[in-house]
């Protein structure tokens, strides 16, 4: 093939429907697929054709993916756009209205530019010297671009350290990283290989996603070599160099959209699923389980500690010290149907763990080795790996028995007890023998080869399995590990995190770069999973910061045997049981911000920056983070203090959610910050749902109102609220409803206009609407009339009557 001296000479072979082929006289080829005005594929073939699987990660706007995964050239889905193709001095072009890429027919390097503002700005260049392995080196896939001074990386999925990628290198191998720093540890549990950069020099930002399922590196300018200037480079172990260019001009947050409608739409999950989730590993290893199960339901209507689920760890499937999936342990749970139902009286699901691997002594072992399920070697015997304390085989999701096997034990073992969800654990499938194989659904290939692909068939055979269970209810799944399309199914969290406050710290940047990855349903274990015990100051900083997250569970196996939990210590259980109904306070918009996400692949957190992409001060590495675009959250992540500094950024006033006191941006201030009051600030022009119903444990209550910041003058202030049964799938026939407010103001008026669309799910016509206390301008109800006003805690409660 191609060497140093000799790299391939490329010309335009093939142009049919989006693709366009370039072909040369060594079999070399480079296909390019333009898939959107914003989106066109690389996909380059040393040898001339394909070495990689199927993709299960392309979903355009979909639902999921064929089971057996879709054909890499399959263009489904996507509209044609209208492009040129020209060829000329030596370069090819190929143009659509947002994207112009120049590929040198001498070694196939591209260059990339991107529309902004009627002009064309430089947006990636692959490097000049051996941008692509032809063959020179050996069997992996590289690829290599320059790297610019001053641009920003974003992304990789959940990644310890700063938010900002630029000059670290990162190894995507999903491993079981128990106790890991949130600073330093690297890999983690999922397999993301997606990136944003942004430019602040020309306010434009690009996406790049490589489509490889491997193992594989990124290296963001931390290494550097004299012949080749400044690069970054991505290199995986096997496949193919198949990646997307999405361009995002004027804000990064459109390559974060265009990547999660790329991958598939994400799942529409029950509205309990938002609530706090208890859990302990504790409890369920105690010899007398089921009692202390019980103990839990006690101490959360003692405290008045509001519940939606509780996350059943594995030690209901012992045996001994081992733990055997879909096995139940009669001795601790000696009535598993009443132990359930007592949960479900009390409005509290349960989800339990389930893991994909079957230890050598497991009772179910031989005859899933025998039925040809498990990952096996080249002799036919099963594949071992280490698993906890013994060892065992993994299930094989590319053989559509297992599958099936996996979705009668699910239903069997755990639904028709009546178990609500599944949480998919320990399932990073740590396969590293070249020896072990899997079925591929009859395309056997190295299992080690796609690991990530088994953890995103767990999921989906788990999804599965209560569907066909519950089909009228919506599936709620968590998962711990996953990959690219992993939002279609689940919702998840950072894993094993050791507790400490740089845990804290960096745990919320790991969440913005999972967000700014397409995965936005997603959470920490609050106070730390690993290690000691939390104390009391950190664990109530810890639930201030939780509350605003979509997944929000306590969940712990700390080092000297303590749990946490909201009663954890006496002096701060009236604190964190206020901050959990605070949560609750603010479901309705959670809520919202997840049909968002859903709908129109909005990410529930941004980073500051992503949201304010021109507000220079917005580009440092800071710990505050935007929920929505409506609400500015700034956590205390250091012990022993009282007040936090918080910028603002420019471009509107910013009003505290506690007192009502309005603020200019493009300043820093410095507000109070008490444990039971975390700082959290309304953005001007928007307006946040909430439900101010008084609420109690296990006796909920709804009732809308809706908090807003008007413009200071001429202006419109939105919102939106989106309502349905919360758990039915009858939504997909229409059933759901939506509030919608909007507030036109000028310098003497506000005019409230409050429309309810479509099935509204109960029958509320008085709402409330906040604006701060300062704002004394006259009020008109223009759907109804106004019939109550009082001010209170710095707001001016306004309560409107709405027109039937």
């Amino acid at each position: 093939m191609g060497n140093l001296k000799n790299r391939p000479r490329f010309a335009v072979s093939e142009q049919a429907g989006q693709r366009v082929v370039l072909s040369s006289a060594d079999g070399s080829r480079i296909e390019l697929f333009v898939l959107a005005d914003d989106i066109i594929r690389v996909l380059v073939l040393p040898h001339g054709e394909l070495r990689g699987p199927r993709t299960w990660a392309i979903a355009p706007g979909q639902d999921d993916v064929p089971l057996e995964g879709r054909d890499r050239r399959d263009t489904s889905g996507f509209a044609p756009v209208p492009f040129t193709v020209s060829d000329d001095a030596g370069r090819v072009a190929v143009e659509t209205a947002q994207i112009r890429v120049t590929v040198a027919l001498d070694g196939g390097f591209c260059a990339w530019q991107i529309r902004r503002g009627g002009r064309w700005h430089d947006a990636m260049n692959d490097r000049r010297t051996q941008a692509y392995n032809f063959g020179w080196w050996d069997e992996r896939v590289y690829h290599y671009v320059e790297r610019k001074p001053g641009e920003m990386v974003i992304g990789l999925g959940e990644r310890a350290g700063s938010l900002d990628r630029t000059n670290q290198s990162f190894e995507m191998r999903n491993v079981d990283a128990m106790g890991y720093s949130a600073r330093t540890t690297d890999p983690l549990y999922k397999h993301i290989p997606f990136y944003v950069t942004w430019q602040p020099q020309t306010s434009t930002g690009f996406g790049l996603f490589y489509d490889t399922l491997a193992d594989c590196r990124f290296d963001m300018g931390r290494e550097l070599d004299n012949y080749h200037g400044h690069y970054r480079h991505f290199i995986a172990e096997h496949g193919d160099l198949d990646y997307y260019f999405i361009a995002s001009p004027d804000t990064p947050l459109n390559a974060v959209r265009r990547f999660t409608w790329l991958t598939g739409r994400p799942a529409w999950m029950p509205k309990w699923g938002l609530g706090y989730s208890g859990s302990t590993m504790s409890y369920t290893d105690a010899p007398d389980a089921q009692a202390r199960m019980s103990e839990f339901i006690e101490r959360c209507r003692e405290h008045d500690i509001l519940c939606d689920s509780f996350h059943l760890s594995s030690g209901y499937t012992s045996i001994g010290g081992k733990r055997y999936v879909f096995n139940w342990n009669r001795d601790k749970f000696p009535d598993i149907d009443g132990f359930v139902a007592s949960y479900l009286r009390e409005g509290v699901r349960l989800c339990p763990n389930i893991k994909p691997c079957l230890l050598q002594d497991h009772p179910l072992f031989e005859s899933a080795a025998a039925a040809g399920l498990l990952i096996e070697a080249r002799d036919g015997e099963p594949a071992w790996v280490q698993f906890w304390d013994e060892l065992g085989a993994y299930l094989d999701f590319t053989n559509p028995q297992t599958i099936d096997w996996w979705k009668t034990r699910v239903k069997d073992s755990l639904l028709r007890h009546g178990m609500a969800a599944t949480w998919n654990d320990n399932n990073e499938f740590e396969i590293w023998s070249p020896d072990a194989i899997a079925r591929g659904f009859g395309e056997a290939f190295p299992a080690r080869e796609a690991k990530v692909l088994q953890t995103q068939l767990m999921m989906r055979a788990s999804r599965d399995a209560q569907r066909e269970h519950a089909p009228g209810e919506r599936p709620f799944l968590v998962s711990r590990s996953g990959g690219v399309g992993m939002h279609r199914y689940v919702q998840t969290w950072s894993g094993d995190n050791y507790t400490s406050w740089e845990t804290l710290r960096f745990n919320l940047k790991m969440g913005l770069g999972l967000a700014m990855s397409g995965v936005s349903n997603s959470g920490h274990d609050i106070g730390g999973f690993a290690g000691p015990a939390p104390g009391p100051e950190l664990l109530s900083r810890w639930v201030a910061f939780g509350i605003f997250l979509p997944r929000f569970s306590i969940h712990s196996w700390n080092d000297d045997g303590t749990v946490n939990e909201p009663w954890m210590y006496p002096e701060t259980t009236e604190v964190v049981a206020g901050l959990i109904k605070l949560r609750y306070r603010l479901i309705p918009y959670l809520y919202e911000l997840l049909w968002q996400s859903h709908r129109a692949y909005e990410p529930v957190l941004r980073p500051m920056f992503a949201e304010f992409p021109n507000d220079p001060l917005c580009l440092a590495d800071g710990d505050d983070m935007m929920v929505g675009s409506s609400l500015l959250v700034a956590p205390v992540v250091d012990a022993d203090r009282t007040a936090r500094d918080v910028y603002l950024p420019a471009g509107a006033r910013w009003a505290s959610y506690w007192s009502g006191e309005i603020f200019d941006g493009g300043q820093s201030v410095t507000l109070p910050a008490p444990h039971d009051r975390p700082v959290m600030l309304i953005r001007e022009g928007h307006v946040i749902p909430l439900n101010i119903a008084e609420q109690h444990f296990a006796r909920p209550a709804d009732e809308r109102a809706f908090i807003a910041l008007p413009c200071a003058g001429a202006g419109v202030a939105r919102g939106e609220c989106i309502e349905d049964d919360g758990h039915s799938e009858a939504w997909r026939d229409g059933v759901q409803g939506k509030w919608r407010i909007v507030i036109e103001s000028d310098a003497r008026c506000l005019r409230i206009a409050i429309e309810r669309d479509g099935q509204m799910p109960r029958v509320q016509n008085e709402v409330r609407v906040s604006v701060p206390a300062a704002d004394a301008r006259s009020v008109t109800c223009t759907t109804g009339e106004l019939t109550g006003e009082r001010i209170a805690d710095g707001w001016r409660h306004l309560t409107l009557r709405l027109a039937r």
